[in-house]
């Protein structure tokens, strides 16, 4: 019976004089009920605002939500990420990253909001960090770094100012060394604020922590230090940093849509499909930012191989560290990845121009700030792996950027034990949240535009019963 009143109040909107007026009374309800459920759709989201219009298809088209061709400002298509990701990089990086050398990372937890109090709180235990006793982390980890003689610095000579070089020379490693990293505001010295973490232990997840602190940090990185509305007249370079922090905000939502905990009274964790939706695939932009992401630091890190290759794994256990040079080597000279993706990301086209040097130590200072931000993180282990991801992807622009115009040209490229964990940690992160995308996207959008249409369907009955009513009383 409750399916009944719809046909009646139609018949009645086609009927005379005194009855014309309902439609616009229905026009109205149904707009006001349309703006209520926007008004929902926004308030779950935790982003800045981002038109959801996509180059690929048009306003709310179908094929809006399809990626296909190549990922915007990469040399590389989507397909083949897929493929190449499944295939052969996220195998070799899950196993890499299980590996003692690249399971500890060292972390400054404790500090400072150096720009407003810290308020934040987050209610779940899992928002923790359980630290490494100093018996469990490699005893090689201890030794202090031992670098690089000043006579066998090698100059990168006859390279004009902001240009970049799409290569990095060959270098016989001689160890790790402590190098300031001009994208990052951390000091990356080994003392006594520093500790270790095992990141196997201390898992990416959800925490619970929501609300103001969360979105404050992301406020103030997007509207202080990134454009939130990237526009068509805006320069290569901006864009970048803007697209660099959007895949990295995507990435990190997909992995708490990922890992949520689903009921907290009987501790069950699972994958939560409307948060991804909500959070990621409802905005086309924010997947092809995840992408465009992981192309720039899968470039980074096919950019070092020469040093990568010839970098020291030693954590003290020989059939492990012979693990790790050899699924090191898989990673950077695989040649599946070489043949279909030789160049994932072009970095020479950026910086061009007599405004380059000067763009470049603005957008430099601009992701320090970012950094910066991550000691404001109130979660401990958000702020862990924020701090991670941060310096992951700021050893990525230290890679492809490496000639810093007049002031380090006579420095010798270098890197730290720690950014390599983090590069390599968050390439990782990239690719499985891309996986998760591609694995989970269609048949998730395809489930939430069938309850939505339900939803509708059932809002539409009630309010035509509610009309019906009225009609009839």
């Amino acid at each position: 019976m409750s399916e009944e009143p719809a046909p009646a109040a139609n018949s009645a909107a086609g009927a005379g004089g005194a009855v014309r007026r309902r439609p616009r009374r229905w026009a109205a309800a149904a707009g006001a009920l349309l703006v209520a459920l926007l008004a929902v759709a926004v308030s779950s989201r935790s982003f800045p605002a981002i038109s959801s219009y996509s180059r690929g298809g048009g306003c709310g088209c179908p094929g809006a939500r399809k990626y296909t061709g190549m990922v915007e400002d990469c040399c590389c298509d989507y397909e083949t990420v897929d493929a190449i990701n499944e295939e052969v990089l996220n195998p070799i990086l899950q196993d890499l990253v299980a590996l003692p050398f690249f399971r500890y990372f060292k972390v400054k937890l404790w500090c400072d909001c150096p720009f407003w109090p810290d308020d934040g709180m987050c209610r779940l235990r899992d928002c923790s960090v359980c630290e490494c006793p100093d018996n469990e982390f490699p005893e090689p980890f201890k030794k202090p770094y031992s670098g690089l003689s000043p006579e066998n610095m090698k100059c990168q000579e006859g390279k004009p100012e902001a240009t970049v070089d799409r290569t990095l020379d060959t270098k016989v490693f001689k160890g790790w060394v402590e190098t300031d990293n001009p994208w990052t505001a951390d000091d990356e010295t080994d003392n006594g604020e520093m500790t270790y973490v095992n990141l196997q232990l201390n898992p990416e997840r959800y925490t619970g922590y929501t609300g103001d602190s969360a979105r404050r940090i992301w406020d103030s990185i997007y509207k202080e230090n990134c454009p939130k509305y990237p526009s068509e007249d805006m320069c290569q370079e901006k864009k970048a940093l803007y697209k660099l922090i959007s895949g990295l905000h995507s990435s990190i939502s997909v992995h708490i849509a990922y890992d949520y905990l689903l009921d907290e009274s009987t501790n069950l964790w699972g994958h939560n499909l409307p948060l991804l939706h909500d959070r990621v695939l409802k905005y086309p932009e924010r997947v092809q930012n995840l992408y465009f992401t992981y192309l720039f630091v899968l470039r980074a890190v096919t950019k070092a191989a020469d040093y990568l290759e010839q970098a020291e794994y030693n954590t003290g256990n020989p059939e492990e560290d012979l693990k790790t040079q050899s699924l090191v080597k898989q990673l950077l000279y695989n040649h599946k990845l070489r043949s279909a993706c030789p160049l994932p990301f072009d970095e020479a086209k950026l910086w061009q121009g007599e405004k380059g040097p000067e763009l470049k130590q603005e957008i430099q200072k601009q992701f320090r700030n970012i950094s910066a931000i991550m000691d404001c993180v109130g979660c401990e282990k958000c702020r862990l792996w924020g701090k991670l991801q941060v310096l992951g992807l700021g050893t990525a622009l230290k890679i492809l950027f490496s000639v810093d115009g007049e002031n380090h040209l006579n420095q010798q490229f270098q890197l730290q034990r720690n950014e390599v964990i983090a590069l390599v940690n968050l390439l990782n992160r990239l690719s499985e949240s891309v996986k998760f995308v591609h694995e989970k996207g269609s048949s998730t959008e395809e489930i939430m535009k069938q309850q939505s249409s339900s939803t509708w369907q059932k809002s539409a009955s009630k309010l035509n019963l509610k009309l019906y009513s009225a009609k009839t009383a």
